[in-house]
């Protein structure tokens, strides 16, 4: 089975029921993630969570199947879900299908897989995509229109009764990150007391309290202070990060999602492009907003496709440090910005 965002909804209740393993790619890092944990919410019973990285499986290719067949500590059902970047995994799933194919997995658990800079062109993707008994789902960065929807969906699912032009704020608040986004409506959901069975009004005040009171206090200034190579307003964007505890792993989503959409924009500018007319058309497709034409202009400028590779996959491996080490991850986050700053800093 294959999926996009498009279709992923339709998609998911069958994969639910039929796929042994799921494979989440694409450059919305976010957005998989968060289908995976929707897709997780629907199987028939998904019991305990077992987390392992794409290095555990990397280095020992058979543990995947080991511990799809292993039972739970209790004896009650499991899932595992596996972070991994680009292709670590591939010699672990050919692995583990080659069990299934044998038929030695019945009552394995379901396996579901976040692959970062990945896509449905990859080696692993190319192993499951045929597959009735598998899925692979890729994911493109949203634009504002989707994620405002997607945010009143959340909004109607929580009991908010949320209107379009504060859906379209916590949008833009969260940096259009899906996981963001559900935070900050269960959040509000909580603070009105709000249910499906006690449905109440959402308000700018409601919306004031419970996050960042202004788009200044949000994470755009430091991912456009990073992005643009701006090292010498890094300090002070840090030092606001401290202050009004911006989340370290919230602030690389940001960045992720900014890295992405570079990517994507570069990649229809081409060779010999230009930034400007690239943008004209972008903004009238309502893919790129007003506020945000003058920075992507620079960024656009500042880094090209390999430069562009080669920082989603350090962004990839610091999003992995920072879960990994979440007492240090502000140091880490604050150390791995200087860097890729001074790096995207125009060469004098």
């Amino acid at each position: 089975m294959k999926a996009t965002q498009r279709d992923f909804a339709a998609v998911a209740p069958r994969a639910a029921q039929q796929a042994r393993i799921a494979l989440f790619c694409g450059p919305d890092e976010a957005g998989a993630a968060a289908a995976a944990a929707k897709l997780a919410a629907m199987l028939p019973d998904s019991g305990e969570r077992v987390e392992l990285s794409g290095g555990d499986l990397r280095s020992d290719p058979v543990r995947l199947g080991d511990e799809a067949r292993s039972v739970s500590l209790f004896g009650g059902t499991r899932h595992i879900l596996v972070r991994a970047s680009g292709d670590e995994a591939h010699d672990a799933v050919s692995t583990y299908l080659q069990v299934i194919d044998a038929g030695e997995a019945e009552g394995a658990c379901p396996v579901l897989i976040v692959a970062s800079s990945a896509t449905d062109k990859s080696r692993t993707a190319k192993l499951l995509e045929k597959r009735a008994d598998a899925l692979v789902a890729m994911f493109h960065p949203p634009d504002l229109a989707s994620v405002t929807r997607e945010v009143r969906a959340m909004a109607d699912a929580a009991g908010l009764r949320l209107g379009g032009d504060l859906a379209e704020r916590i949008a833009r608040a969260v940096g259009l990150d899906i996981r963001l986004a559900q935070s900050e409506v269960t959040k509000l959901a909580l603070y009105l007391d709000a249910s499906p069975q006690a449905p109440r009004l959402a308000d700018e005040e409601a919306v004031d309290a419970i996050g960042a009171k202004t788009e200044e206090d949000g994470f755009m200034p430091l991912v456009n202070a990073v992005l643009s190579g701006e090292a010498g307003r890094l300090p002070g964007e840090l030092r606001r990060l401290r202050e009004v505890s911006l989340n370290p792993v919230g602030v690389l989503l940001a960045i992720e999602r900014r890295a992405a959409q570079l990517a994507q924009l570069s990649a229809r500018l081409g060779l010999g492009g230009r930034v400007n007319d690239l943008l004209d058309a972008e903004q009238k497709a309502h893919r790129v907003f007003w506020r945000d034409r003058k920075d992507l202009a620079v960024q656009l400028q500042r880094w090209n496709a390999r430069k562009l590779e080669r920082l989603v996959q350090r962004l990839a491996g610091l999003h992995r440090a920072l879960l990994a080490n979440s007492q240090a991850a502000e140091l880490l986050l604050a150390q791995e910005l200087a860097e890729i700053a001074r790096f995207a800093s125009p060469r004098r």
